[in-house]
């Protein structure tokens, strides 16, 4: 037992001399532009890309910092909505980077540890600031933008050395990950129906556009290369299985259409409103399409059923989305398409992260993949 407590101390200090070394490897480099590695990335979005950020907060019950969430994550239960690895952490390591992105609520995130990039997304959280109401506290789209203005990027640039002047340079280096979106309908829009006098189409043109701003502010605080993840389809989910009588619920999946064509105009926009960027869109939606309506030929055997024990909406405090902690989990994880009621496994996060990073179909990747943005 010493010899492997032994081991497991030396690989820690392995992996985090690594991460130093290649934080002092970025300070040596400087931003002249001389390299086209990318540094690092900033994460805004809900619980699809969050990895930690509502472990913090007290009055949240959008939480997955329990078993079984994170059974087969190196660390545990961490606060990913899956089983193990969620796709920051899977294109972390396809652009190299040498550490995993730390949430920003983590009170640790600060100094050198925000070179390689901060996690602000809140899972229950939308781009609307009152999406995410059924599920207590959450960090808003637009509070995520403002921790990032107001205390990540002056630490960022502190660490870095750099001044107003190389700051545009600076961030090019660095991808800016939007996921968000499907709350705004699945716990607004159509949770409060009776409340919104406005037909689906309006609230997508307003929740894009809305969208649209946040992504201007953050290209004048100074971000260059956006990857935005289109909606799932959202009928499709396992917490929606009681509502389904034959196959998915085409106005969910009609919505999530929607908003998608609405991030590829944004794309398409982004030529003329912010000249300088680049942007990609990942269609998450066709890639886990594929994957429910063939799961054999990628080696799942159920697209219908939640991998975990899940909180039924009957309960106190239920949602019909998250695991029971300490409840029943299927064995072979890799066989199903969803872990609990509402997020993907690893596996399909390792399908999306894949196809993302170096798919040349534009039905999954439009215009160009992450990793030629990587490059430009």
């Amino acid at each position: 037992m010493a010899k492997k407590a032994g081991k497991g101390f030396i690989l820690v200090c392995l992996q985090l001399l690594l991460c130093f070394s290649q934080i002092n490897w970025i300070r040596a480099k400087g931003e002249d532009g001389s390299d086209d590695e990318i540094k690092g990335m900033f994460v805004f979005g809900s619980s699809l890309v969050d990895n930690g950020n509502n472990n913090y907060l007290e009055n949240s019950t959008a939480k997955a910092d329990f078993l079984p969430y994170g059974i087969d994550f190196p660390k545990g239960p961490s606060g990913r909505f899956t089983n193990g690895k969620n796709v920051i952490d899977l294109l972390g390591e396809m652009l190299k980077l040498p550490c995993l992105i730390p949430p920003f609520s983590d009170p640790s995130t600060k100094g050198s540890k925000v070179v390689h990039g901060v996690n602000f997304a809140s899972g229950a959280s939308g781009i609307l600031d009152d999406t995410g109401f059924l599920a207590g506290q959450v960090i808003s789209l637009n509070q995520q933008i403002r921790n990032f203005e107001t205390v990540t990027l002056p630490e960022v640039k502190n660490q870095l050395g750099v001044n107003r002047r190389e700051n545009r340079k600076a961030a090019k280096k660095y991808m800016f990950i939007m996921g968000t979106g499907g709350n705004d309908y699945l716990f607004n829009y159509f949770a409060r129906k009776g409340e919104y006098n406005v037909s689906l189409e309006t609230f997508t043109a307003n929740l894009t556009t809305s969208l649209s701003l946040q992504l201007k502010k953050l290209y004048r605080l100074g971000a260059r290369k956006f990857v935005l993840m289109s909606i799932y389809p959202l009928g499709c989910s396992p917490m929606l299985n009681a509502m389904r009588k034959d196959g998915c619920i085409e106005v969910m999946n009609q919505a999530a259409i929607l908003f998608n064509d609405g991030l590829k105009s944004i794309i398409d926009a982004a030529k003329s409103d912010m000249p300088t960027s680049n942007l990609v869109l990942v269609n998450s939606y066709n890639i886990v399409t594929d994957i429910i309506q063939n799961p054999s030929s990628k080696g799942f055997k159920d697209a219908n059923n939640p991998c975990c024990e899940v909180v039924p909406l009957t309960q106190l405090a239920g949602n019909g989305v998250s695991c029971k902690k300490g409840g029943r989990i299927c064995m072979d994880r890799s066989a199903h398409v969803f872990f609990d009621g509402l997020h993907p496994t690893e596996k399909v996060n390792v399908e999306i992260a894949t196809k993302a990073f170096s798919s040349d179909l534009k039905t999954e990747v439009y215009p160009i993949n992450v990793n030629q943005l990587a490059q430009l």
